[in-house]
């Protein structure tokens, strides 16, 4: 009889594997030793329930929350924070000498001015994200912050979603050599959006939304130079929401690759997906949704799949604001530090800049290309100066 072929086309040899135990790394956020400052927070709008529930859980001291409208800031202090003072101007707030750290959670067209505020009135500063939408006023804040000898952080709370975290983790320790690719894949249902001030905004899902996996892309490369980004964007067929809900772009690093493909008009199979290659190994994560994630670690000794606890938004507002407060007790810079965070936000705004040229960006640094900055076209433009900086 003729022998049986096997139908392996284009696949490599496979390596056997055998289940291990998984590595025990620190991906749960780090709480400083003994510091637990008096917090304010300005902004109750939506988001910040996501942030004062976190630090309740935290266990944190918030002693005050401003917002213009003071129904919201009573409706919040009410749930979360029933001592907490109120204010409806971030001034009266910032004045109380109590205040060391402030989590401002407006939108960034109110950002900036209380931002710039907080630095000049000695506090620490955690911002929302995304931390600027002008590059030149995000590098004139983090001066700000240097000559006042604060800290200036951005909440770039994904790197603490218990799966990122931990792929974070393997990285650093080596458990999978340097990295040489990375790939997110997101399909989900972003329709939520329409009807609110945020279906006004042209590059939703590359800026608002995505510029988590592009401050992702940034922390799994570390510090290794960027060569060239290349994005696209288009409306899904069928969509309802005003702006396009499907989004592409690729960046080249230096000896690597990172593609980011987000397709927000999903409303059935949603699944978010990541594969980070190494040279020694390869980490994944994989479900339904970004706070139902299950990982495995594939190397040379097996694969290994972590029982990971936690959700995106408890842990990952927890962390930024913890990686903080450990970097002030420490006298050190956060790893969430604005400055870094400007490298993210060049990527993002290359992005955009790409899908508006229809050509590939080679120049990503915010000194030497300002038409990265995206202060055109949403209710997030705005454009001024910072006090004394140049």
């Amino acid at each position: 009889m003729p022998e049986e072929l096997v139908d392996d086309y284009g696949l490599s040899k496979a390596v056997a594997t055998k289940h291990i135990a998984a590595p025990d790394l620190p991906y749960q956020p780090r709480e400083p030793r003994s510091y637990r400052p008096a917090i304010g927070l300005i902004g109750c709008g939506g988001i910040s329930a996501q942030h004062l529930n976190a630090y309740r859980h935290a266990g944190y001291r918030i002693v005050a929350l401003c917002d213009r409208n003071e129904h919201k800031a009573v409706a919040r202090r009410d749930e979360f924070y029933p001592e907490a003072k109120i204010f409806t101007d971030y001034r009266d707030l910032l004045a109380l000498t109590e205040i060391e750290v402030v989590d401002v959670t407006t939108h960034p067209a109110d950002r900036v001015e209380i931002i710039e505020a907080a630095l000049l009135t000695g506090k620490h500063v955690l911002s929302q994200k995304p931390f600027v939408t002008d590059l030149v006023i995000g590098r004139q804040l983090v001066s700000l912050a240097e000559a006042n000898n604060v800290k200036l952080a951005v909440n770039q709370n994904g790197r603490w979603a218990p799966h990122f975290s931990y792929i974070r983790q393997a990285i650093q320790t080596g458990l999978i050599g340097d990295v040489q690719s990375v790939n997110f894949t997101l399909h989900w249902d972003h329709s939520w959006i329409i009807g609110t001030d945020f279906e006004q905004i042209a590059d939703l899902i590359l800026s608002d939304f995505g510029v988590h996996w592009f401050d992702l892309a940034v922390c799994f490369f570390g510090d290794r130079s960027v060569r060239k980004v290349f994005a696209t964007v288009t409306r899904a067929i069928g969509q309802q929401a005003q702006p396009p809900m499907l989004a592409q772009a690729v960046i080249e690093f230096d000896g690597g690759l990172a593609s980011l493909f987000f397709n927000a008009n999903v409303t059935h199979g949603q699944e978010d997906r990541t594969v980070v290659a190494g040279t020694k190994g390869t980490i994944t994560s994989r479900g339904p949704s970004l706070s139902e994630q299950a990982v495995t670690l594939f190397t040379a000794e097996g694969y290994a799949q972590p029982e990971l606890t936690g959700t995106w938004f408890r842990e990952g507002f927890h962390g930024a604001m913890a990686e903080l407060l450990c970097a002030i007790e420490e006298q050190r810079e956060p790893s969430n530090n604005a400055h870094d965070n400007l490298r993210s936000l060049e990527l993002c705004f290359a992005a955009i800049h790409c899908v508006e040229k229809e050509t590939p960006i080679t120049s990503v640094s915010s000194n030497d290309n300002s038409d990265l900055s995206i202060k055109r076209r949403n209710f997030y433009e705005r454009k001024r100066k910072i006090s004394g900086t140049s």
